[in-house]
């Protein structure tokens, strides 16, 4: 039986409330028309939840499309064997092109969607998705750039893999991640990175040792440091 889940599904550790215009306006003022916004507070829905929070997992059908106010959301796709690779990251004001391609098509979804720190969001039910594309033009260009925006990231997780070695595709990670979040210290496991990177969890641990000795990152319990010198340099490592 398939699994109905967010986006998107509460519980208790969510907080869902109804909208005002002026926060509307404030968060989307320059990006979508008035009207847009009259709509979306009479039908779309405030939601926050904290890190590690499910939104979405495979065979999941969409009922409303998220759009983050902030915090961060990863997107990763698994294999038939489990194996999760990970595809993008939505920041603020982005919106999930997966969601709106399930949402448009009625289709079931095929990604994991993990909130990666604690994020607010707004909700906007799938019916209203195909209705204003042709009611609003801002709508439209969003939905577009949305799009266009998770086709280039697409693109540059090809390119990291075709033409990266794996010890770069590790520290671009971790420098997105300190960008993300606006820290160098990550709670996250060896595992969790391999399951992003696609690779073995003794992989991992290798590089990051490595790493360490190099002087780019500091190890500990679950938590790796990245070194402020380490930023958007260049590692010459073995696997």
């Amino acid at each position: 039986m398939p699994q109905f889940c967010c986006p998107f599904v509460f519980n208790t550790i969510t907080n869902r409330m109804k909208l005002d215009l002026q926060t509307l306006k404030e968060a989307f003022g320059n990006l979508f028309e008035g009207n847009l916004l009259l709509e979306l507070a009479q039908v779309g829905n405030y939601m926050e939840v904290e890190e590690g929070f499910v939104l979405m997992r495979p065979g999941g059908y969409i009922r409303t499309v998220p759009i983050l106010l902030s915090g961060s959301v990863k997107i990763s796709r698994a294999d038939a064997d489990g194996r999760e690779a990970l595809l993008y990251y939505l920041g603020g004001l982005d919106s999930c092109a997966m969601s709106l391609t399930c949402c448009l098509g009625r289709r079931q979804s095929e990604i994991t969607a993990i909130a990666d720190e604690k994020t607010r969001m707004i909700l906007v039910p799938v019916e209203k998705v195909d209705e204003w594309m042709s009611k609003y033009f801002s709508w439209k260009q969003f939905v577009f750039a949305t799009y266009q925006k998770r086709f280039d990231d697409l693109l540059g997780a090809i390119d990291q893999i075709a033409f990266h070695k794996l010890d770069e595709r590790l520290l671009t990670l971790l420098n997105r991640k300190s960008k993300q979040c606006g820290c160098t210290v990550f709670n996250i496991t060896h595992e969790e990175l391999s399951n992003e990177l696609a690779t073995s969890r003794e992989v991992i641990s290798r590089l990051l040792k490595q790493l360490e000795k190099l002087g780019k990152v500091k190890l500990s319990r679950n938590k790796i440091e990245l070194l402020s010198k380490t930023k958007n340099q260049n590692i010459t490592t073995s696997v």
